[in-house]
């Protein structure tokens, strides 16, 4: 089986092919990072503008770094969501075009699920069962994953996710949009203990996060007295301590009340390299391995949407000509590929 896949949930645009012998045969992505940097943040009407104008030229030079003909394809896998509508509707509607055009099954995908398996691109791939942390702008959740499509959350956030309170902090230290790569490249120079910053929701049981307090923590500290260069720097230290101080001691927590052997660490805060490296050494510690996708799959790509889209449609599984798109959409909501509809 050879899939197309097409992701466009907020301000990325790609689009990748994938065979299911020969693995990854192309993978293009167009980020809007510049479009939206004068307004501070994603600006959805334009980001579903943008997605129009480069779907096209995206899928030509996949097609061809894949060598792939349309003819060659067997069925197409897109975004349907959580995400923003009009960016979702963009990519919804290209992919049912091109499948009704083909003549192949089309299927959208659930976005999350896409960043739970998009380490199963990587050498050795993560084994069945294991704890997921999945933490992004929008989401921070541990997951009990026991195969594909059976999913159990094991706690999330009660308010702002791990990435939303790194972007948060980025602005209120001036830095440029999107911060939160900003925040981690200036917490390099920082000193270690010059501010301490809560934990959120360490000193009780439980799995689920909450970052506003840490957020309004580093306003007040923000907001005392003007900072220094190395002020600056010495608070971006201690908020990324103490986002990777709380998401590890959870991860911990979710493992040993699994008992699972394998940690998978996915979406765009798993890029940051003081949390790869801390739960690098302390899941050795306890014996667990611990997996990520490389770098340029942490983000939104159109990769690991090819990957649902492999197991979901080699099930079966198709949406018919139908375009739907969800902005909210519970993970635990989704069935295991293969399984029947319950009525």
């Amino acid at each position: 089986m050879r899939i197309l896949a097409i992701e466009t949930s907020c301000d990325e645009s790609a689009v990748a092919v994938l065979d299911e012998q020969l693995g990854l045969l192309s993978h293009e992505l167009w980020s809007q990072v510049e479009l939206h940097r004068a307004y501070g943040g994603v600006v959805p009407e334009l980001a579903s503008r943008d997605h129009v104008r480069r779907l096209v030229p995206l899928l030509r030079t996949a097609l061809g770094r894949a060598q792939t003909h349309p003819t060659q394809i067997d069925g197409i896998s897109y975004t349907a969501g959580p995400g923003l509508v009009g960016a979702l509707l963009t990519g919804a509607a290209f992919a049912q075009s091109l499948a009704l055009g083909w003549k192949v099954p089309a299927l959208g995908i659930h976005h999350l699920e896409a960043h739970l398996l998009a380490p199963l691109l990587e050498t050795p791939a993560p084994p069945l069962p294991h704890v997921a942390l999945l933490v992004s702008g929008g989401h921070t959740m541990l997951v009990d994953v026991r195969g594909i499509g059976d999913y159990r959350i094991l706690g999330a956030t009660r308010d702002d996710a791990a990435g939303e309170a790194f972007d948060k902090t980025a602005k209120l230290l001036g830095l440029p949009y999107p911060g939160g790569p900003q925040l981690a490249r200036l917490a390099e120079g920082g000193r270690e203990g010059a501010y301490r910053f809560p934990r959120p929701m360490l000193d009780r049981p439980g799995l689920e996060f909450s970052f506003s307090g840490l957020k309004t923590a580093v306003m007040q500290a923000v907001r005392e007295a003007p900072l220094s260069e190395q002020g600056r720097a010495d608070v971006a230290r201690a908020v990324e301590d103490a986002i990777v101080a709380t998401l590890s001691a959870k991860a911990l927590r979710a493992l040993e009340s699994t008992g699972y052997a394998a940690l998978v660490v996915a979406g765009g805060v798993g890029a940051n390299r003081a949390l790869r490296t801390r739960l690098t050494q302390q899941a050795a510690l306890i014996g667990v391995q611990t997996f990520f996708p490389r770098l340029e799959f942490c983000t939104d790509n159109a990769a690991m949407v090819a990957v649902a889209g492999m197991y979901r449609l080699r099930a079966g599984e198709h949406a018919g000509r139908s375009i739907h798109v969800r902005a909210r959409w519970p993970l635990d909501e989704l069935r295991i590929p293969g399984s029947p509809v319950m009525p």
